[in-house]
């Protein structure tokens, strides 16, 4: 069996973080959600585990990060392609996520990013799969 990930984030409001991502295209493991959190599936191998505050702070003794001051975490998502990156970014924005940081366009990467409704920055990354492959960069 390939190893997996699951990424916890605390939310404000597990039905906004929900519909949001729901807009991005992503689905939900209903096996793994109640009413204070939602497995958010990005692969078959990677999930967000999107968990209410009071469900979040049952699993560790330090305080929630405040993400409108501090950064907790950087999440990054590889895209197939520069169109994929702005479709998603443009959707984040679109659906209640607000910008993160400036575009950055490297050429053979390419990459947006976005605050989701909870303030965790994602990022979204396009590389050139020739360049990927020659060890270029």
């Amino acid at each position: 069996m390939p190893q997996m990930i699951f990424v916890n984030l605390p939310v404000k409001d597990l039905d906004t973080t929900k519909a949001f991502f729901g807009k991005l295209g992503f689905s939900f493991n209903p096996q793994f959600s109640d009413d204070k959190t939602a497995c958010l599936v990005i692969s078959d191998t990677i999930f967000a585990m999107l968990l209410t505050e009071p469900r979040f702070k049952e699993f560790t003794k330090k305080e929630i990060a405040d993400t409108s001051r501090t950064t907790e975490v950087l999440l990054a998502l590889s895209a197939e392609s520069r169109e994929k990156v702005d479709e998603m970014a443009d959707t984040a924005l679109a659906s209640g996520g607000s910008p993160a940081n400036e575009p950055q366009d490297h050429g053979f990467m390419y990459g947006r990013s976005f605050q989701d409704p909870d303030g965790h920055t994602w990022e979204v990354i396009w590389m050139d799969p020739s360049a990927v492959e020659g060890g270029q960069g």
